[in-house]
């Protein structure tokens, strides 16, 4: 059995807050004498928090192991601990606790610019950042005419990237760090910057540094259907601790369920400013009867409480649905079934919104908002939860699930029968 190309044992990490904060980096003690100096002159701090007030966790106790050619994905929230696990793997910073141990030549991608000098062009750049990756003079002039392509800045080449955009910066350093012959690539969430049509390239070249030549890869994102594309094997963390380790379907879902359990929805009956407010909602018709969960192309009653405090004269609502890209995915209104005007007293009334979701499996944002026609004080109150579409049995990869996974019927004529030999 091979041994793991990525294996970190009880990994934690905690930081400083305020004075006593250790430094790692020459810029940082730099800093941090500058502070100290302008300190005395004031006379010092007054009010200093107990040491244990001053300690931030990052990461607790984080232990797992990755395999050569495993392509793992690390979900979580912002500030769960993903990009200091990230800093710690490519050796940027040091773990407090534990150990991590990286076999191979690995190479990183964590921010926007990093290993980048604004005053160089392009071109001085691929050998600067090629050469901290740790690609020699001749590796780095065999690749060159492929990096370059590969991030489309032929014409500003010879350009400082001061004047790049941060799309522009991100094309090329990915660039340079996917053509590196590493064994371990890690990606953090830097792939946002780029836009569409780029993201999909690169998901594409990471696919084939896995597929085809057998790298291990670590990838971050909040882009979970990337993820779920790209990834075998997820990692969620949660408050720096590692809270599940599996398959990325697995880990993906779990995640996804974590949104529930905290958006339930404010069941106060509190009016606050405005004339009306939602104060819940909940799924009906799914087959799996959880919470603010459903199965891709079910059809599901969303029911929706409303509190007013005044009378509401030709009210309107609409009901909008959007993806985790910002996609506007299924979007309707009450005004379009054409019917009496609807007129509200105060006090509770439901609405219930029926809709088919033929949609791909992933998190969305359920938008749905009121207002009236005649009375424009009354203010839209928007309600935000998450719903989490989850997919049916397929024998489609899901990369080649569209957007919308409809049921279609396959029917099969034979218009000529083959004359028999």
């Amino acid at each position: 059995m091979s041994r793991p190309a990525i294996s970190a044992q009880h990994v934690g990490k905690t930081f400083q807050l305020g004075d006593g904060i250790v430094h790692d980096t020459l810029r940082d003690h730099l800093a941090a004498a500058g502070h100290a100096v302008f300190s005395r002159k004031r006379g010092g701090a007054s009010g200093a928090k107990p040491a244990n007030e001053r300690e931030f966790r990052a990461l607790d106790d984080v232990s797992f192991d990755v395999a050569p050619g495993e392509t793992v994905g690390i979900i979580g929230r912002n500030g769960a601990g993903k990009s200091t696990l990230l800093k710690i793997l490519s050796q940027i910073s040091e773990p407090t606790t534990g150990e991590i141990r990286v076999r191979g030549r690995l190479a990183a991608l964590l921010e926007v610019g990093a290993g980048f000098h604004p005053e160089l062009t392009g071109r001085e750049n691929v050998f600067l950042n090629g050469s901290i990756l740790g690609m020699s003079r001749v590796e780095i002039r065999r690749k060159f005419d492929e990096i370059v392509a590969f991030a489309e800045v032929e014409k500003f080449l010879d350009t400082p990237v001061k004047r790049y955009s941060s799309g522009m910066y991100v094309r090329l350093a990915f660039a340079v760090a996917a053509h590196l012959e590493a064994d371990i690539m890690v990606v953090d969430e830097v792939l946002a910057v780029g836009d569409a049509a780029f993201q999909a390239k690169c998901m594409k070249k990471m696919g084939d540094i896995t597929g085809n030549e057998g790298r291990t890869i670590l990838f971050v994102s909040h882009n979970l259907a990337a993820v779920e594309q790209l990834c075998s094997r997820g990692i969620y963390l949660e408050g720096g601790r590692l809270l599940l380790d599996g398959p990325v379907t697995k880990v993906l879902d779990a995640y996804q369920r974590s949104f529930e359990r905290n958006e339930i929805g404010n069941t106060s009956d509190e009016v606050p400013e405005g004339r009306a407010r939602f104060l819940r909602w909940k799924l009906e018709g799914s087959s799996l009867g959880e919470p603010h969960t459903c199965y891709t192309r079910e059809t599901c009653v969303f029911v929706v409480t409303l509190k007013c405090r005044m009378d509401v004269k030709d009210a309107g609502m609409s009901f909008l649905l959007w993806d985790a890209e910002g996609r506007l995915a299924v979007s309707g209104h009450i005004w379009e079934k054409g019917g009496p005007p609807v007129d509200l007293a105060p006090g509770l009334h439901e609405f219930r919104v029926t809709v088919r979701l033929p949609i791909k499996p992933g998190l969305y944002q359920v938008d749905v908002r009121f207002y009236s026609r005649l009375q424009p004080e009354i203010d839209c109150s928007v309600l935000q939860p998450k719903l989490n579409v989850l997919s049916l049995n397929s024998a489609m990869p899901s990369r080649w699930q569209g957007f919308l996974t409809e049921q279609l019927d396959f029917d099969i004529h034979s218009l000529e029968t083959a004359p028999s030999e």
